[in-house]
C-alpha cells in the first residue's frame, strides 16, 4: 500500500531564536501491509541526527507534544526517557500510536544509530510502520518556508562532518533531488560549475565554514537554518 500523508516530521530549526513547528509535506510512504483504520494518524517523531536529541507527537498533522535537549550527545541517556514521557502522554489521552517517524541521516553516526535502533524496536514491539525521513530534505523544506520558492535556486543543506567536509546533496524548489547526498571536502573549487549556471542558497552547521572558500557570486548563505529549532507554529490545510 502506499499511502500519501500530510504530516509533521519533528526536525529542529531556528529562526530569530523562537521555535516553531513546520510541516514536511506530501511525504509519500511506501508501507507495505498498513492496516490503519482511525482516520487521525498519530505519529512519534524522533530527531537525534546532530547533537540535539528530541521526540514530538503528532496528530492529524497537529503537534500534541514536544521535548528537546540542546546540551550535546546525550541522546543514549535521554532519547528512552524522552520517548517514554510522550507515551505517557498518549495513555492519558486513551491514544495509541500509528507509526514512529525518525530522521535517516545523513548526520552523526552514533546518534543516528540510537534514533533508528530505538525506533526500528518501537515498530518491531508495537506492530507499526517505521517511517524513514531524510534529514537533509527536512533542512530543505525549511529554508523553501524561509526564502520562498524560486525556480532559479537550487537548495543545498549541509551538515558538519568535521574540518571541511560536509554531507549535502542539492534540491531544487519542489524538493527534487538534482545531486545525491555525498561526503563531500570543501575548498575553492568546490560546485564551481553548478554555481556557473545557477544560483544556489547553502544552509545548515556545515554550511558556516564554507563562506570563506565557495565565494562564487551565485552562492547565497542562509543562516540560522540548523537542526535546533522547529519553524511555523500552525499548519493550515
Amino acid at each position: 500500500i502506499f499511502l500519501k500523508q500530510e504530516f509533521f516530521f519533528h526536525s529542529w530549526y531556528q529562526t530569530h531564536g523562537q521555535p516553531f513547528i513546520f510541516q514536511l509535506k506530501s511525504v509519500l510512504l511506501h508501507i507495505n501491509n498498513l492496516n490503519i483504520k482511525r482516520p487521525r494518524m498519530v505519529i512519534l517523531h524522533i530527531e537525534t541526527s546532530t547533537n540535539v536529541c528530541s521526540v514530538a507527537l503528532s496528530e492529524a498533522s497537529k503537534c500534541i507534544f514536544k521535548t528537546s535537549n540542546f546540551d550535546g550527545m546525550n541522546h543514549a541517556a535521554l532519547l528512552s526517557l524522552f520517548i517514554e514521557e510522550a507515551l505517557s502522554s498518549l495513555k492519558k489521552e486513551n491514544k495509541k500510536l500509528d507509526a514512529v517517524a525518525v530522521s535517516s541521516g545523513p548526520g552523526s553516526y552514533t546518534g543516528l544509530r540510537i534514533g533508528v535502533s530505538t525506533a526500528k524496536g518501537l515498530c518491531y514491539g508495537l506492530g507499526i510502520p517505521l517511517i524513514a525521513v531524510s534529514t537533509l530534505e527536512t533542512m530543505t523544506q525549511a529554508a523553501l518556508l524561509s526564502v520562498g520558492t524560486s525556480d532559479h535556486f537550487l537548495f543545498a543543506p549541509m551538515i558538519d562532518a568535521r574540518r571541511m567536509e560536509v554531507y549535502t546533496a542539492f534540491y531544487d524548489a519542489q524538493l527534487q533531488k538534482t545531486r545525491e547526498i555525498s561526503a563531500d571536502i570543501i575548498d575553492e573549487n568546490s560546485y564551481r560549475e553548478t554555481l556557473a549556471s545557477q544560483n544556489v542558497y547553502f544552509f545548515g552547521n556545515g554550511a558556516e565554514k564554507c563562506k570563506a572558500v565557495i565565494t562564487h557570486p551565485n552562492a547565497h548563505f542562509i543562516d540560522n537554518i540548523v537542526l535546533n529549532e522547529i519553524i511555523k507554529e500552525k499548519i493550515n490545510f
